[in-house]
């Protein structure tokens, strides 16, 4: 039986950054056109962390039973490790997505816009066909895409949404910026296991691309989010606040240019996703002061 801390290592809480930037830019967004709703907000956030806790147990086991996680670098794997059975690990996934599920289902309603359910219904099953079912979608180079769409546009866009009732350019500007910044948390990670997945058949973004294109592909995807700030900075000066994240981006750049490897990816991994969270919280507050 695995122990607390196996399953809060297994839960990956350091992820939990991109479940949160998403909410915080939404809602920065939203107080930028004085529609700030604390309701609204918050149960966003239960639904963006639950998706992503059970996003994280649902991979776990997939990539478990696949034998993907046999020799994997980084977080306890629960199904990999054997600390748990696989149906344990499945159940605690279906468990916290049906909790996310749930709180969107009360968002929708709350919001008064039904048609969300839907939107939450995709989001549901993107989640699970991540590493699930028998042709997942992260394993055909798709990965980076659905985190973008997902964690950007979907995430933030819908955040303000709710809220607001529309879609403001503030809103999607910094959707962008989010969107890509997930992105890079996953460039990182399939960066660091790619000797592993291309000994597994697991064929992610990084292994198709290979190490070096990889490498500038993450370059471009935390530079890009920094550029977004000062379009951002246009409408909304406070919207510069963003720049702080370099702070945690920069020696994460550092590493992956200068071809860090395995483990000594693990950093960038963590300082990727501080950076997704600075970025989008300074932003956000710097949206909703100006």
């Amino acid at each position: 039986m695995a122990t607390v801390g196996e399953w809060v290592e297994g839960a990956r809480p350091r992820t939990l950054p991109t479940a949160i930037a998403p909410v915080l830019a939404g809602s920065g967004a939203a107080a930028g056109v004085a529609g700030f709703d604390p309701v609204a907000a918050a149960l966003a956030l239960i639904v963006s962390v639950s998706f992503v806790i059970g996003v994280n147990f649902a991979n776990d086991y997939s990539d478990g039973v696949r034998g993907t996680d046999d020799d994997r670098v980084g977080p306890l794997r629960l199904v990999g490790s054997g600390v748990a059975q696989p149906y344990v690990v499945k159940r605690t996934a279906l468990l916290c997505l049906g909790l996310g599920a749930l709180a969107g289902v009360v968002l929708s309603l709350y919001s008064g816009h039904w048609w969300l359910i839907v939107v939450g219904a995709v989001c549901l099953l993107g989640a699970w066909f991540y590493t699930g079912g028998s042709r997942p979608y992260g394993y055909r180079g798709l990965g980076e895409l659905a985190v973008f769409v997902f964690f950007g546009p979907v995430a933030v866009l819908g955040t303000e949404f709710v809220q607001t009732g529309r879609a403001s350019g503030l809103g999607i500007g910094a959707s962008v910026g989010v969107g890509l910044l997930a992105c890079a948390v996953l460039v990182a990670n399939n960066l660091r296991d790619i000797g592993s997945d291309v000994d597994t058949g697991k064929r992610t973004l990084a292994v198709v691309l290979g190490d070096r294109d990889t490498r500038v592909l993450y370059a471009a995807l935390v530079v890009i989010p920094l550029g977004m700030t000062l379009v951002l900075s246009l409408r909304a000066w406070g919207a510069l606040a963003g720049l702080l994240a370099l702070v945690l981006i920069v020696p994460g750049l550092r590493r992956v240019l200068a071809g860090s490897t395995g483990r000594d990816l693990i950093p960038v991994l963590r300082d990727t996703a501080l950076g997704l969270l600075v970025w989008s919280a300074a932003t956000a507050l710097g949206l909703a002061l100006t």
